[in-house]
């Protein structure tokens, strides 16, 4: 089933994506790799300007959108779904693209590309209509648009064409939905961080009053 195998893509780059990144895998691989493995191959690497470009979220939200749009309307759907190390390659690309797209966004680990809480928030706003459109054009196809899938016989469930509407309809509400969650997490995120900003400058704020304060009566003493 098509439906099935889109809710398989979207739990690849809409739920373990972000939570991949929230666990901070490159801190971690940085903690259990050896001394020398980490300054002769890791470091190196993470400082690289390839690593560099492809983690700016601009290229990072294209490389995503780029992979989803062409794999999906290119050959090379078709053909993974008949290839198995095909079908792996497309999955990883997926999950690795999604990666990249939600490191700038949610990801633990130090970032070359930090973005404000605005830009965030910006930004996931612009990768809705991404997934949105691409439901939406795969749910109002009039024809089938995989031929892997007339090839499988079944005599139950939908057709092969309401079964593609469905899938449409799983990536345009699904996609939509996990980029709501994210949007009101984000924005929660955004308050509590205010909040702590507001804390923190209240602090500064009353030690330096305090610090006025000692400084006055040490002139009045010292007259």
């Amino acid at each position: 089933l098509f439906s099935a195998h889109m809710v398989q893509h979207l739990l690849l780059t809409m739920v373990a994506a972000p939570l991949l990144v929230l666990g901070a895998p490159i801190t971690l691989l940085l903690r259990a790799a050896s001394p020398e493995a980490r300054h002769r191959w890791i470091l190196p690497v993470l400082h690289s300007r390839a690593v560099r470009l492809i983690s700016y979220p601009v290229v990072a939200w294209m490389l995503f959108a780029l992979v989803m749009w062409f794999t999906h309307f290119s050959p090379l759907f078709d053909a993974a779904l008949d290839d198995v190390l095909l079908h792996r390659l497309e999955h990883a690309l997926y999950l690795g693209t999604a990666m990249l797209f939600w490191w700038p966004v949610v990801g633990a680990d130090p970032s070359p590309h930090r973005m404000s809480y605005p830009a965030r928030l910006g930004y996931l706003a612009l990768g809705m209509p991404l997934m949105s459109f691409l439901g939406l054009v795969i749910f109002s196809a009039q024809t089938v648009l995989y031929e892997h899938y007339l090839t499988l016989e079944r005599d139950w469930g939908r057709t092969v064409l309401e079964d593609q509407e469905w899938a449409g309809g799983i990536m345009w509400a699904g996609g939509d939905l996990a980029f709501v969650v994210a949007l009101v997490l984000m924005v929660g995120a955004w308050l509590r961080h205010e909040e702590r900003e507001g804390k923190r400058e209240d602090f500064r704020l009353a030690q330096q009053k305090a610090a006025r304060q000692r400084a006055a009566r040490d002139g009045v003493a010292a007259q």
